[in-house]
């Protein structure tokens, strides 16, 4: 009976699994090995790795996550920290999620009215006399965005590790003498870097597939391979090749999770 309850309880888990993760990947890698005649091949594969073009594409990928993810960290490691020092933190940390409550494309369009020439920001320019700039479609506004939009996830694991952190610990190390730079460096930071390790899984991941803002903010003028996967099945239909390099991306996030995965105890004590 035990056994029974327990396939009944994961047998819908199974299901959602099956449906929508195993499939949609088996697809993506069995759609990979056709070309535009549906005649199975290795060209896909061979031209990837062989285009200078989609090496780029992987290089700005990378690049561009990784930027978006280490100015996410910088922004949120602090945030994460003076939240959970605050008195009526889960308040502050319910304004943190809202902006996650609002699609996606509308934030986009906020900034593009909020970048473009007669936008909030060029009116603030005008004012101190710095005049209009072009603020919009460039590689920076792309980043601003999507650092914007990324904050959330990074802060969320790190406010987590820190409310898991033993108390006991800091006020160790402040007892023993070391100042509060010192404990942080030593005890809280290395303790809660798995709440870190899972931000950079929830920020860098997406952030290589991205490609509406590519559009919306970057003004094309930022490609990367979301771009491309969006290009080869909406535009030249080429579905072999846009599953391609969709498999790369996957093979590329599975390495990422290796890298950034935790296998210590949250908030034990420091070795």
């Amino acid at each position: 009976m035990t056994k029974r309850k327990t396939w009944l309880y994961f047998l819908p888990y199974g299901l959602w699994l099956a449906l929508f993760v195993i499939a949609p990947v088996a697809l993506i890698v069995y759609q990979s090995f056709f070309n535009l005649d549906h005649q199975v091949t290795l060209d896909n594969y061979a031209n990837y790795f062989r285009s200078g073009v989609y090496l780029k594409m992987t290089l700005n990928s990378v690049w561009y996550a990784f930027l978006i993810t280490l100015f996410t960290g910088l922004i949120s490691y602090p945030t994460a920290y003076v939240l959970h020092q605050l008195k009526h933190r889960q308040f502050w940390l319910l304004l943190v999620i809202l902006p996650t409550w609002i699609n996606i494309l509308l934030k986009a369009y906020a900034f593009i009215g909020i970048f473009s020439q007669a936008g909030v920001a060029n009116d603030f320019l005008r004012f101190i006399g710095v005049g209009p700039q072009q603020l919009l479609f460039t590689n920076a506004s792309f980043i601003f965005v999507a650092t914007y939009i990324q904050i959330p996830f990074m802060i969320l694991p790190i406010y987590n590790a820190l409310d898991d952190l033993n108390p006991a610990y800091v006020n160790a190390s402040l007892d023993l003498g070391a100042n509060r730079w010192q404990t942080f460096r030593r005890v809280i930071f290395p303790l809660t870097l798995p709440g870190v390790k899972a931000g950079v899984q929830a920020v860098f991941i997406p952030s290589l597939s991205l490609f509406m803002l590519t559009r919306l903010i970057g003004g094309n003028k930022v490609i990367t391979l979301g771009t491309a996967i969006e290009e080869h099945f909406l535009t030249t239909m080429n579905w072999g090749m846009g599953s391609t390099i969709g498999v790369v991306l996957i093979v590329a996030m599975i390495i990422v999770m290796q890298l950034t995965n935790d296998h210590e105890p949250r908030g034990g004590a420091p070795r």
